[in-house]
């Protein structure tokens, strides 16, 4: 597993880390405690330090299944832990943002991690206004002064809304959406976040598990699964279910790239090395629902990175065939 440091001066981080928003077990389907310690434990072996969640997760759950998970490893320190706040329905906008509730949510996941402070709290989709305001962030500020968490970044929807979070003081990160089917960020976030020393955490690399190429047009999903519910963005933003591809229009894609996946390696491998062979990137979340998985993913440190033609081709089609295409905010 190779590493990066997590922004200017930053600690270093596994390129490969884990998303923890499937064992939260509220819209990937169905995961037993069981399943998502030895996820876990799985991406740990494989090399993974870095470990993302949400307070929202299952409300609660992912952050408590880690928090098991640190006990059982024995070793807090290994881990780079980031979590999230702000989309809590208890109390809900806007006194999510007030001082105190920033403070209360932030203390309720330091207990259920079962940790003294959070490597990075981030704050989770907030509306742009809201981002402008940037009164979070200097409640995020202070509660670092106070060590109870010792950086603090911003998961935002949009490109827009990234480069506003660009002009907050003491900014350290940015978790975005980024794969094959969402290249928008290249051209001028990726310069801007590097200028600025601000890690770059890329969710969805896969595209929902889209760019894995394991899907056919009858694949069926969980009724509690996103990609059953959320495929039109009937929910939240359908930017977060298959990238806001179309089903079909993915499924074709992806067989047409398939050709260009190396022997020896797996699609989301693939999928994954494309991502990490961007430096402006700092780490890629893939989650996983079971313990191959996270297992295959964290291999995708080791592949060759693609050849700039291959980069160039790939460029091209998105442009082409798959960015008029793509819906939600971007």
């Amino acid at each position: 597993m190779q590493t990066r440091a997590f922004g200017a001066g930053g600690p270093q981080v596994s390129e490969v880390g884990i998303g923890c928003w499937q064992i939260g077990g509220t819209e990937w389907g169905d995961v037993t405690d069981q399943q998502a310690t030895a996820t876990l434990h799985a991406a740990a072996d494989a090399g993974v330090t870095f470990i993302d969640t949400a307070d929202i997760y299952g409300d609660g759950r992912s952050e408590r299944l880690i928090g098991q998970f640190l006990r059982e490893r024995g070793d807090r320190e290994r881990f780079f832990i980031a979590s999230k706040l702000g989309r809590r329905s208890q109390p809900g906008w806007p006194e999510n943002f007030t001082p105190a509730i920033v403070r209360q949510h932030t203390e309720d996941s330091l207990q259920r991690l079962g940790i003294e402070s959070l490597d990075l709290t981030q704050t989770h989709c907030l509306p742009l206004e809201e981002l402008q305001r940037q009164r979070v962030f200097e409640t995020l500020a202070t509660l670092q002064s106070e060590g109870k968490i010792r950086g603090f970044g911003a998961s935002v929807e949009t490109v827009a809304e990234a480069e506003e979070c660009l002009r907050v003081p003491g900014l350290r990160s940015l978790q975005i959406i980024f794969n094959l089917f969402r290249q928008q960020p290249i051209d001028e976030l990726f310069p801007a976040a590097q200028a600025a020393g601000v890690a770059l955490i890329v969710r969805l690399p896969l595209a929902s598990g889209l760019l894995a190429g394991k899907f056919r047009s009858d694949s069926q999903f969980a009724v509690t699964d996103h990609r059953h519910f959320n495929r039109e963005g009937q929910s939240f933003n359908v930017g977060e279910t298959f990238a806001g591809v179309p089903w079909e229009l993915g499924l074709q894609v992806v067989e047409q790239w398939r050709p260009l996946v190396p022997a020896g390696a797996t699609m989301a491998q693939w999928a994954l090395r494309w991502c990490l062979d961007h430096p402006a990137v700092t780490v890629v979340i893939p989650g996983a629902k079971h313990a191959e998985q996270a297992r295959q993913n964290a291999a995708s440190s080791d592949l060759t990175p693609l050849s700039a033609e291959t980069h160039r081709r790939l460029r091209e089609q998105f442009q082409a065939e798959v960015q008029p295409h793509v819906r939600g905010r971007v």
